[in-house]
């Protein structure tokens, strides 16, 4: 994290740490929102997950997407860390694997944003990971 060298700059990241936390806490039907679940098992944090996730959540900013970012266990799928289950309203679930920060790009400008598919989508057989 870069040192904060004056006030604007504070205030500029209080206002964007603000912003994500009233999505997050305020938020009184999270199913109308884009829900983004990141595993961080060790896995996941291995083969770069919080790197996947910090650079999601400030595309999502930089794009103007009301999304909820959520960090979960091992989705089971070790093999495709970076993993990221993406739920948007009205759809199903799909999980990703292999996601870098290309794919990441690619998963908010594409599938999030258009309802394009986008590849390295993972086959599962449940409804939503808790």
């Amino acid at each position: 994290m870069a040192k904060v060298k004056s006030l604007a700059e504070l205030k500029a990241m209080r206002e964007k740490l603000s912003n994500n936390l009233d999505i997050r806490e305020k938020s009184n039907d999270p199913d109308s929102l884009v829900q983004i679940k990141v595993a961080m098992a060790t896995c996941g944090i291995a083969a770069g997950a919080k790197q996947v996730m910090e650079h999601m959540m400030e595309k999502a900013d930089e794009l103007k997407l009301s999304i909820v970012f959520t960090q979960t266990g091992c989705m089971g799928y070790c093999h495709a860390e970076p993993t990221i289950e993406v739920k948007c309203p009205g759809r199903d679930p799909i999980v990703f694997g292999h996601v870098d920060n290309t794919r990441a790009d690619e998963i908010l400008t594409k599938y999030v944003m258009n309802n394009e598919m986008v590849e390295g989508v993972i086959p599962v057989n449940y409804e939503t990971i808790k």
